[in-house]
């Protein structure tokens, strides 16, 4: 296996990991194959319990790893199947250090940060080589910023793991920010030099520095770098801000042939150049699309990280509809003040996303009850499947004060309650239904239809309550239909309204499987609907 690491010195938020992504998607277009991971230098065991104000979304993989959403632009981008051991955390790390410590596994030793630290770090560097014996490529990204306390660690794992494995097989790839100074009309190129100095005082000399920048690079710039920096002019690279959409991204790493530098280093220079024009046309269709449609996405989490992976789905949906979709970021607090045909207006459809606690929860049930009773196309998932069902047990099934138990313990009709096996349970990290687990699909109805005639389906799930399955015969006597059900627990999975044009929530998130040129079908379906009530 050949390995590239990709560093960020400057600042945070550089795009290190759409850099990485748009590396990986390069080489696959290459006729490589190509495993992603992320190191993060945080001392949480996962992102979990995480804030998403503070994090963003939680991407949650196939075996229930609750994830950095960088993995999401990984799996997104490269077609390889990310698992838990695909990120590591300093929270794993020193976890398992200090267990081996108490179960005697040092035989007595002093237990120090090198090589025991270290070494726990290059083990799943090694573990991930050997589970994946038909990659040729690991793409591993370090979060954080060269020079940080906490990643320094890490730092010195992979500068001993080059020496082990031979540097031959290794492109350290370094990205950095290039500011331009308005009033001087300058790029300076100074914290480049800067991070690069650092990051060689840790023992590594980047092969190619990745340089962020809102202008284009001159030469004049590029090669006093690479003098600086003790690198050649041309694997110096210019990673410009991209006009339209993030999947731009290859295709301007690939105007300085980035993949041809990585090839070379790594002894995989015979492969061929990169066949991207199936890519291209995605990238077009987003780029010009013949057709435009408002969504509102009803949520609760400002920050545009907490949704990424249903901004990007929805993204694929529309380039499958040669449609444009516009986004119209929703606060359901505001809902709950001023009313939902006030604050959503006029849209096309509307997604309510998942989420916890019970802030803003009336907000979410209200614009379920907008998109129902205007008869506008209607997503929701996860929690926003669950308002759906407590929405329309409230006002058709006419059960007062229906709630969820998250919300409302003593609430008179549960129609949404805790899972049976979450009773009891203390500690909230990874304790969820979490990962993809396998539902039936019931025939003759629309997730049916949307699935291709389907038998099953396998969808990735993140929560701890459920449809109340005491409530089902109510539930659809009223006139919503229960149209898929897990395989294992007979978990109601997918609801519906028939008499609508078009109303869905699914309880798990469909948003985990959608890729560039590959819509979920969940996705495409709620943007065709959109589209058409568009045209209407």
């Amino acid at each position: 296996m050949k390995y590239i690491f990709v560093t960020g010195g400057v600042v945070s938020s550089l795009g290190k990991g759409l850099a990485a992504a748009s590396i990986g998607t390069l080489l696959e277009h290459r006729g490589l194959k190509v495993l992603m991971q992320k190191f993060d230098p945080y001392l949480n065991v996962d992102p979990g319990t995480m804030s998403p104000f503070q994090h963003g979304e939680v991407y949650v993989l196939n075996d229930g790893a609750e994830t950095d959403l960088d993995l999401g632009h990984y799996e997104r981008f490269t077609s390889g199947e990310l698992t838990r051991l695909n990120n590591l955390t300093s929270g794993q790390v020193f976890d398992s250090v200090i267990r081996k410590e108490r179960r005697g596994d040092y035989l007595g030793t002093t237990v120090q940060f090198i090589p025991h630290v270290t070494d726990e770090i290059k083990i799943r560097l090694r573990e991930v080589t050997q589970n994946n014996p038909d990659v040729n490529v690991l793409i591993t990204e370090i979060g954080g910023t060269v020079g940080d306390m906490e990643g320094l660690l890490f730092i010195e794992a992979l500068r001993q793991f080059a020496l082990e494995v031979g540097k031959e097989n290794v492109c350290f790839i370094h990205v950095t920010l290039l500011p331009l100074i308005k009033a001087a009309g300058e790029i300076k190129t100074k914290p480049t030099q800067q991070s690069v100095a650092k990051l060689r005082e840790l023992g590594i000399q980047p092969d190619i520095i990745i340089c962020r920048t809102e202008a284009d690079l001159d030469e004049d710039n590029r090669r006093k770098i690479a003098m600086f920096c003790n690198v050649e002019a041309k694997n110096v690279v210019a990673f410009r801000d991209v006009a339209h959409t993030i999947y731009e991204c290859p295709l301007d790493l690939r105007r300085d042939k980035i993949d041809r530098l990585v090839v070379d280093k790594i002894g995989l220079g015979h492969t061929p150049a990169p066949a991207l024009e199936d890519w291209e046309r995605f990238v077009q269709r987003i780029i010009h699309p013949k057709h435009k449609v408002t969504i509102a996405v009803a949520g609760k989490y400002g920050l545009q990280d907490a949704y990424k992976s249903i901004y990007e789905a929805l993204i694929h949906a529309g380039a499958l509809h040669n449609t444009k979709v516009k986004i119209q970021r929703i606060d359901v607090e505001d809902i709950e003040e001023r009313g939902a045909r006030e604050v959503i207006g006029e849209v096309d459809g509307i997604l309510v996303p998942g989420g916890f606690g019970e802030r803003g929860i009336e907000g979410k049930i209200a614009a379920a009850q907008y998109a129902r009773e205007e008869r506008i196309p209607y997503f929701g998932i996860c929690l926003g499947m669950q308002v759906a069902v407590i929405e329309f047990a409230r006002n058709v099934c006419k059960l007062k004060g229906a709630n969820s138990t998250e919300f409302e313990k003593a609430t008179r009709h549960p129609v949404i309650s805790l899972q049976e096996e979450q009773i009891g349970v203390e500690d909230m990290g990874a304790t969820m239904r979490l990962g993809a687990c396998e539902s039936y699909l019931i025939a003759d109805t629309l997730a049916h239809q949307l699935y291709g005639g389907a038998k099953t389906i396998r969808e990735r799930h993140r929560h701890r309550y459920e449809f109340n399955a005491d409530y089902r015969d109510r539930v659809e006597e009223g006139g919503m239909v229960i149209s898929s059900l897990s395989a294992k627990e007979g978990l109601v999975e997918i609801v519906e309204i028939p008499a609508h044009p078009f109303f869905i929530g699914a309880q798990f998130h469909p948003e985990f499987q959608s890729k560039p040129n590959r819509a979920h079908p969940i996705f495409a379906g709620f943007i065709g609907a959109a589209l058409e009530y568009a045209r209407k």
